[in-house]
């Protein structure tokens, strides 16, 4: 084993053992029961691992510096999940260890597994021991020798031993009878760094036969609430302080300009208006815990005595949209225009729902190919899989209000593709540069309209482009729905909609992120 690695050699060590991490999700995801039992934790962090090898990818390994800055800054921008943000700080404080350094030894290895812990703590608002965070302290605390492969095993050693701790720390892991999942995912990490210095193959996936979450009864968990915002100016502790009042497991984190936070909260629209104050709000996330959790318990036939023979998976962009479709007894992928999701994804959530038959709704034109691929896969792993090609938010959401789960999918669909048809989707969002389309000029930063994905309109505000669009487009129609963008106040909608007595107009918090209107016309 090499005396020490350079920067090229620790980035790639980094690539492997996020492939190691992989091999583990779904062995993780089936121990998460703390802080909520959504079953996601695997999947989080392997999100956030895969963001740092992006990064890394793009980065000039040849340099320590810019190894590191890749390693920090990937995983904080891609953190997904309480456990994916505190891992992104323990790679954070790992990576700021090597800053200045030609190369990884022994000693520097001991050091930046002590920093990495000490990031990951001081990240946290409020601590708990038995969780991810007591493994990390553990690995660098019991971490010893000079050579890197025992530092390695030593590092292991003592994070298993802390990691089979963890259930006399947190009653919720005691009673469900397993240890906590995050810090279970920072030793696969570990290992798949011992992995690579041994030259080890990669393992077989684990056979997971039970799920950590059944022993949990339904109950309400809010909504897990993440945001990622850029050009922030403010001490990132003066935004902590300002949504702490919000919930718990609250952390707030940032690093060159950007803000990423995560908190638990019953009031996910209060607190993304807060944050909007203090930067541009350019992600969010929102997901409803405890129909994550209903939707586990389901999976295993725990709430219903009979699975009806039709089930709903639909792509959606922005929590309220997100709960829209799931009110209408769809299971969402996040993903869409600019951030499609994976045929893996897509899979995962074909075979999460219980039922024999599947509607798919891609809600977008360049999410059909991955549609089509993961509909063919679970056809072959025996799923009857029909894809609607709904290609914009509005259409899928006029669809999804036809579905019955009690009804079969030939008698669904075609009811399902009149409403598509008779649905129109319009979008307000900011050109991203100047350009000429179509005869319209647009200007960079300035609202523009599109109506069923087509560029129609240009205005000075949204507003004035919101109200074009719907004078456009109201015809026939009868009811308007608009969802909000994290930066429109309702009382900009509300203007808008006084101008339109004839039609029925709801207004909803939670539409795509970097859009300040989302309307369907039906």
């Amino acid at each position: 084993m090499a005396k020490a690695w350079g920067p090229e050699a620790v980035a790639e060590a980094f690539r492997y053992a996020t492939r190691w991490f992989q091999v583990y999700v779904e062995e993780l995801n089936a121990l998460n029961v703390y802080p909520v039992p959504d079953g996601d934790t695997g999947t989080n962090m392997l999100h956030t691992l895969e963001a740092a090898r992006r990064e890394l990818d793009l980065a000039d390994t040849s340099r320590m510096d810019q190894m590191a800055r890749a390693l920090a800054y990937g995983s904080l921008l891609g953190a997904r999940g309480n456990s994916g943000v505190i891992l992104s700080q323990i790679l954070r404080g790992f990576a700021e260890a090597l800053k200045g350094k030609k190369a990884l030894d022994g000693p520097l290895l001991r050091r930046a597994l002590r920093m990495g812990a000490e990031s990951g703590y001081k990240a946290v608002m409020r601590p708990v021991e038995g969780t991810i965070l007591t493994v990390a302290r553990a690995a660098g605390e019991g971490a010893r020798g000079e050579a890197l492969e025992e530092v390695l095993e030593t590092a292991l050693e003592a994070a298993r031993e802390a990691l089979e701790r963890t259930p006399e720390l947190l009653p919720a892991l005691r009673q469900a009878g397993v240890v906590d999942a995050g810090g279970a995912g920072y030793v696969r990490l570990l290992e798949g760094i011992r992995g690579y210095a041994l030259g080890l193959p990669l393992p077989e996936p684990p056979k997971v036969e039970r799920y950590a979450q059944t022993a949990f009864a339904t109950e309400e968990f809010g909504y897990c609430t993440e945001f990622l915002m850029e050009g922030v100016e403010v001490p990132v502790e003066r935004i902590r302080e300002a949504v702490a009042p919000f919930g718990d497991s609250l952390l707030v984190v940032g690093a060159e300009g950007y803000v990423k936070g995560h908190i638990h909260t019953d009031d996910p629209d209060g607190l993304l208006a807060t944050v909007a104050r203090f930067g541009r709000v350019v992600r969010t996330k929102v997901e409803d815990m405890t129909q994550q959790h209903t939707e586990i318990l389901s999976t295993f036939g725990l709430l219903a005595e009979e699975v009806p023979p039709t089930g709903l998976v639909a792509v959606a962009l922005g929590h309220g949209v997100a709960r829209a479709f799931r009110s209408l007894g769809a299971r969402v992928v996040a993903g869409g225009q600019t951030q499609n999701p994976s045929v893996e994804d897509l899979l995962a959530a074909i075979r999460s729902v219980p039922n024999p038959k599947v509607i798919l709704l891609p809600n977008n034109p360049n999410v059909f190919l991955a549609a089509t691929e993961a509909a063919k896969l679970a056809r072959e792993a025996g799923k009857e899989v029909h894809v609607l090609k709904t290609r914009t938010l509005g259409q899928g959401l006029a669809a999804a209000v036809r579905y019955t789960p009690e009804a079969l999918p030939e008698e669904l669909l075609p009811e399902m593709e009149e409403a598509m048809a008779g649905a129109v989707t319009l979008e307000v969002t900011w050109a991203s540069r100047d350009a000429e389309v179509e005869g319209l000029k647009v200007l960079k930063d300035k609202p523009i309209g599109l109506l069923d994905g087509r560029l129609v309109l240009v205005g000075e505000t949204p507003e004035e482009v919101v109200e074009g669009l719907v004078r456009m487009a109201q015809e026939g129609k009868e009811v308007l729905t608009l969802f909000l963008g994290p930066n429109t106040p309702k009382e900009k909608a509300q203007g808008v909609a006084q101008k339109f007595p004839e039609l029925a107009v709801e207004i909803l918090p939670g539409g795509p992120d970097l859009y300040a209107y989302l309307g369907v016309l039906e």
